[in-house]
């Protein structure tokens, strides 16, 4: 790749990107833009897949709303993410937790990483 991009990529990280893995579960804190006004919401649940590199690196997370799945994917060095709060470590032996799409309820869980 051209060191023009590089320098450009390497100028659009956030030096205070969170630590965290897929499995685990985590609090995104988005920010979200209405009319004029912007608020945080926070969207809570477990990291289905982490992709990318550098500076257009994503992660999906799954949670349940009303017994349906929702995924959400965020951009990690995206302004609109304001941080990443890790609420509980998992134990997954995947890259990608695809087989949670058919999952309901405790089987929908991830086993808690005891450190």
């Amino acid at each position: 790749m051209s060191t023009i991009i590089e320098e450009l990529e390497k100028a659009q990280l956030n030096e205070n990107a969170p630590q965290f893995n897929v499995g685990d579960t985590v609090k995104v804190y988005g920010k979200i833009k209405e009319g004029n006004r912007e608020r945080v919401q926070i969207f809570e649940g477990t990291v289905k897949k982490i992709q990318g590199g550098s500076n257009r690196t994503t992660f999906t997370v799954r949670k349940l709303s009303s017994g349906i799945g929702v995924e959400k994917t965020w951009p990690l060095h995206s302004p609109l993410v304001e941080k990443v709060e890790v609420t509980r470590r998992g134990k997954v032996r995947r890259a990608k937790l695809n087989y949670l799409v058919g999952l309901k309820g405790k089987k929908a869980k991830v086993k808690e990483l005891v450190r």
